[in-house]
């Protein structure tokens, strides 16, 4: 135990760090990278670094309104949605899933695997308690817009509007935004371009809450 314990300490991420310098890489990038490697394919991944103020206002309210409503509003875990959560998986008889904030997904893209597991969400629960005791909510948002994934080896928003809309993050509507959240749950699957009819429903159901939360703007 004291050994795991010291092991834990010694590799556990620096957080401050995010504060002034954007990530090398990323557990995800990297879990991408030997998937490719293994498969006898290029490890080539798409990933360009842009600063929060060059990302249209629209992938901004997409992405909160689609992934974390009360972003700006708890600090890093919402323990109503943990609570909704675990309410469902009684109701199911199944381990809970689901309720992760933005934080929190930010911290498993990070740092984390992808595989659900109770110390993974401990360590992710942790994390984004770190995360947002270090850095403004802007940050974490910065952060997230730009290491999440959008597609098969596509990672942040420049890099997806590049590749499905060929222009900048900066020049993205309404409808690209909430094309480019609606992908969130499922990038490998869901991202523009797929006819997938449940991707296309939620694509609309995104457009309907950024038309309804106009009240973000003065956060974002």
């Amino acid at each position: 135990m004291i050994a795991w314990l010291g092991y834990e300490a010694w590799t556990w991420p620096r957080v401050g760090a995010l504060a002034t310098r954007p990530p090398r890489t990323t557990a995800f990038i990297d879990r991408y990278r030997t998937e490719q490697r293994a498969a006898g394919r290029p490890d080539h991944v798409q990933w360009t670094w842009v600063p929060y103020a060059a990302i249209s206002i629209h992938i901004k309210r997409a992405v909160v309104v689609a992934e974390d409503i009360r972003f700006f509003a708890h600090g890093g875990v919402d323990l109503d949605e943990v609570e909704d959560a675990l309410g469902r998986a009684v109701e199911r008889k199944a381990l809970p899933r689901g309720a992760s904030t933005i934080t929190q997904q930010l911290a498993k893209n990070l740092w984390l695997t992808a595989a659900w597991s109770p110390l993974r969400k401990a360590r992710e629960a942790i994390l984004a308690w770190q995360l947002e005791r270090t850095l403004t909510k802007r940050r974490i948002l910065e952060l997230y817009l730009n290491v999440a994934e959008f597609g098969p080896g596509c990672y942040g928003v420049e890099a997806a509007a590049r590749r499905y809309f060929a222009r900048s993050a900066g020049d993205v509507g309404p409808v690209e935004a909430a094309q480019l959240a609606a992908s969130l749950p499922n990038p490998r699957a869901w991202h523009p371009g797929s006819t997938s009819r449940p991707y296309q429903a939620y694509v609309a159901r995104v457009l309907r809450r950024m038309e309804r939360a106009d009240w973000l703007d003065r956060l974002l």
